[in-house]
């Protein structure tokens, strides 16, 4: 009964991470059943959505249930779920130790450092712009940077202190929005506004996210997929409304 109960909380651990973190629902579904297989029992029936996971035992006479409050994105960690779940199923590790092994993970596996952060906006956002434009100034370049580095590190610092969903996304664009705008102002040289826009707002926009959602929805994952969907939908939509406050001013 122990070991079925340690079954049972170290699958569903491994699927929160997962799906706290951006892996898509097939991934989450296919290894928490990988998990309980590999254990001692391939009738286990998983049911995952994005406010939730669901994991029964039906030999066993168990099932348990997960809430998931919140979701980013941390492909480190869904990597090292991964990693560990083929060890587990190589037999490198026991139970006891995949379940200390993910909580681990859960806790203490670090992301990069602010600093590594905001520089990879830059990295993002400038050659992006030069990518879609086709043409750049020195105040263009300029201005890209300091507004997608400020951008991205506005939305990651909302993102920690705040819990109110898509408001960073608002607030990070709104912000790029405006450094664009005083950019404006300021330069006398050839400017794109329009170019600068598109290359800051890169870092903000929910790629993964939409991409989960098409994957979500053609597995046949019919609840989580349109609700993926429409969550890219309002971030987007939070972006091109910090955005649109700035603009009238042009």
């Amino acid at each position: 009964m122990a070991e079925t109960k340690l079954l049972m909380q170290t699958t569903l651990l491994a699927g929160a991470i997962l799906l706290e973190n951006g892996a898509e629902i097939a991934r989450v579904e296919d290894t928490m059943h990988r998990i309980a297989a590999n254990a001692g029992h391939p009738e286990a029936q998983v049911f995952v959505l994005l406010t939730g996971i669901t994991v029964s035992l039906p030999d066993a006479d168990a099932s348990q249930v997960r809430a998931i409050h919140q979701r980013g994105m941390d492909l480190e960690k869904v990597d090292q779920v991964n990693t560990l779940s083929r060890q587990f199923a190589a037999h490198d590790i026991d139970l006891n130790e995949f379940a200390t092994a993910l909580t681990h993970v859960n806790q203490a596996v670090p992301t990069f450092p602010f600093s590594w952060l905001v520089i990879a906006a830059l990295v993002v956002s400038v050659p992006l712009m030069i990518a879609f434009t086709g043409h750049a100034t020195p105040a263009d370049l300029i201005t890209c940077g300091l507004a997608g580095m400020a951008g991205f590190a506005t939305y990651y610092w909302v993102n920690r202190l705040g819990h109110i969903r898509f408001l960073s996304e608002f607030i990070g664009a709104f912000l790029i929005g405006l450094i664009t705008l005083i950019g404006f102002y300021l330069t006398h040289a050839p400017y794109h506004p329009d170019a600068i826009i598109i290359g800051a707002v890169m870092p903000l926009v929910p790629g993964v996210a939409i991409t989960n959602a098409v994957r979500d929805t053609m597995t046949g994952n019919l609840l989580s997929g349109p609700a993926r969907a429409i969550e890219a939908i309002l971030s987007a939509c939070a972006i091109g409304l910090g955005i649109a406050l700035t603009s009238i001013f042009y």
